[in-house]
């Protein structure tokens, strides 16, 4: 079971606030997981750190070089001697499910590496990496959002997180759905804008509750 989380990032920043609200903030504050942010730009390379560098063969932009991302988790597999599953945020990547995200959970220690620029140099997929993810057919500007987004689907799975285990088992694309999205959800009040809760919710009639969620389940 996953308990150590560290994001391998040239801006650290932006993960500030991120872990400080919501399901996220309250598992690191309660020590349901370890989660770090470790600055490339410490291992850049020279005197001014540097962390990318133009492409051979010509092209547009940059690429970050290998060195900073080999050099940054031989030292934290050395300093906590730990033996990581490695995950490259990447277009090129498999496209992220809940399926994945449950296997990754299981995993004791993961590092999410985020690219930026025009991508990372090859030879970081070739040695260190274990799985390139993706979040979808488009592009962003660097791999911080997916990491984030990947952080978020993993610290969910892990026990106590959530105010209900019951929460976790029926959200969308669970086990319990067999892949489904979860049904539509209402609450107070029972009209608003003309329009009104569905009477089968106000029934109290449980059976009828649970068959009417299931058909509406896509």
């Amino acid at each position: 079971m996953l308990d150590s989380l560290r994001i391998l990032t040239i801006f650290p920043e932006m993960f500030d606030q991120f872990q400080e609200f919501g399901v996220v903030g309250k598992a690191i504050q309660t020590k349901k997981i370890q989660f770090n942010v470790h600055d490339l730009r410490d291992f850049g390379v020279g005197k001014h750190k540097d962390v990318d560098d133009s492409p051979y063969g010509g092209g547009p932009g940059m690429v970050m070089r290998p060195e900073p991302f080999y050099d940054l988790i031989e030292s934290l597999k050395n300093s906590y001697d730990e033996v990581p599953y490695v995950v490259l945020t990447s277009p090129r990547g498999k496209l992220l499910n809940q399926k994945m995200i449950e296997n990754l959970s299981e995993k004791k220690c993961i590092y999410l590496l985020c690219g930026r620029y025009e991508g990372v140099d090859q030879r970081v997929s070739d040695l260190l990496v274990d799985e390139e993810l993706s979040l979808g057919n488009y592009i962003l500007s660097g791999g911080e959002v997916p990491a984030m987004v990947i952080s978020d689907c993993l610290i969910r799975q892990i026990p106590g997180t959530l105010g209900s285990s019951a929460s976790l088992a029926s959200e969308s694309f669970s086990d319990q759905l067999n892949g489904k999205k979860k049904e539509p959800v209402y609450t107070k009040p029972r009209q608003f804008l003309g329009r009104e809760v569905p009477k089968i919710l106000l029934s109290g009639n449980h059976e009828k509750i649970s068959k009417w969620r299931n058909e509406m389940q896509k």
